[in-house]
């Protein structure tokens, strides 16, 4: 799963998040750090208002948590997921002798640059943070 850190730097980039079920995601508030929620309509739903988006948690023991605007929820997005953004940059993703993982990944204007880590899905957040990064320039 794709580090706290990285899902951060994602976001603070701008990578943006529409709720799906299937995704994960954690509660920006210090007492809820680590805690991880997967949206699914029987237990996290993303309801759409003219307000924003609420992530409602439904007949849940979540200790009376009703709902959280998407803007307190952290997107913690899968290995796919992440393979998806980075779309025609994305070249391969291979396991190196040192059991890291590898995404080699083509940014425009740039040579093609591989991105390592220890997770699969933390090369493909470094590799698409670079892709946001230069698309920012």
């Amino acid at each position: 799963m794709i580090s706290l850190i990285n899902a951060q730097d994602l976001s603070r980039a701008g990578v943006r998040w529409s709720p799906q079920a299937g995704d994960r995601f954690t509660v920006r508030t210090e007492e809820m750090t680590g805690d991880v929620f997967t949206v699914a309509d029987m237990v996290v739903e993303a309801r759409e208002y003219p307000t924003g988006t609420l992530l409602a948690f439904n007949g849940t023991t979540e200790w009376a948590l009703d709902s959280v605007q998407l803007e307190q929820a952290l997107w913690l997005p899968r290995e796919d997921q992440l393979r998806e953004l980075l779309g025609s940059s994305f070249r391969s993703l291979a396991r190196s002798s040192t059991a890291s993982y590898q995404v080699l990944a083509e940014i425009p204007g740039q040579p093609e640059r591989l991105f390592t880590a220890d997770d699969a899905a933390d090369a493909y957040a470094g590799a698409l943070l670079a892709l946001v990064k230069a698309a920012h320039h």
